[in-house]
């Protein structure tokens, strides 16, 4: 009898961290979502993605890998959504597809509905309320493990978002995300008073020395993406060779210094 008393608190124990763990919409006696950590921590493993912002351009820059060493294909980490917004995504590539589907159904309603562009912020919280559904309903077994970064220009001018599993969304000047992100943060704030003032091609160049001092592989055109969004110019996804002549800049001006 001794030996089978502990048994039942322990079993009891089990059953309920597997609910706290398994359920979207049970609370740990701690107060935390597990679910939403694990779709956060998928972020923070996912490929480094960066964005920056002048006053009159938004720059995104993905690193991209091949899910497997003996494949030669890297999955895309850049879309174009519209002609005045574009994204990124660091995390579970499935999930980000779904959102970038569903963003641009969203601008192409829009369009045909009222002429005009749909306003960056607000399409940013349709992201925001879509994402929270998943962890408001037992029938959704997650929430999306996905993190974007949202590109963007208005009325208001370049916009610059980022977007997060737990609902939350945030506007920023600059923003590294995904692995790796901590040098490249640390690079782009201590260069942050120059970025409203740069060129286009400024920003770009930025852009990819931050993802170069990140890094510890070679990054060149096969795995980067750079998208483009800005004034009086449409959403643009930059060639291999394009990528390849900026980050030649690049070891130009680094020679230099």
């Amino acid at each position: 009898i001794g030996l089978g008393i502990p048994a039942e608190p322990l079993f009891r124990s089990s059953i309920q961290k597997s609910l706290y763990d398994q359920s979207t919409l049970t609370w740990s006696p701690q107060g935390r979502l597990y679910q939403v950590e694990y779709a956060m921590e998928a972020v923070n493993q996912g490929n480094l993605l960066l964005g920056v912002r002048s006053k009159t351009h938004v720059v995104l820059v993905g690193f991209k890998t091949a899910p497997n060493e003996k494949l030669s294909y890297f999955p895309e980490k850049l879309f174009k959504v519209s002609n005045h917004i574009g994204i990124g995504i660091a995390g579970l590539t499935p999930d980000g597809r779904i959102l970038y589907q569903y963003m641009k159904n969203q601008c192409l309603n829009y369009n045909f509905t009222f002429s005009s562009d749909y306003p960056v912020e607000k399409l940013v919280n349709k992201i925001a309320e879509k994402s929270q559904l998943k962890t408001q309903r037992g029938e959704d077994k997650r929430p999306y493990g996905v993190g974007l970064l949202i590109a963007g220009y208005d009325r208001t001018g370049p916009r610059l978002f980022r977007t997060c599993p737990s609902a939350n969304f945030y506007e920023y000047n600059c923003i590294a995300i995904g692995s790796r992100c901590q040098a490249a943060n640390s690079f782009l704030e201590n260069n942050l008073e120059k970025f409203p003032d740069m060129s286009k091609d400024d920003l770009i160049k930025i852009a990819l020395e931050a993802t170069r001092k990140a890094e510890d592989v070679k990054v060149d055109g096969n795995n980067l993406d750079v998208i483009i969004v800005g004034k009086d110019e449409t959403t643009k996804l930059l060639s291999k060779d394009e990528i390849d002549n900026y980050l030649k800049g690049v070891d130009d001006k680094m020679d230099i210094a």
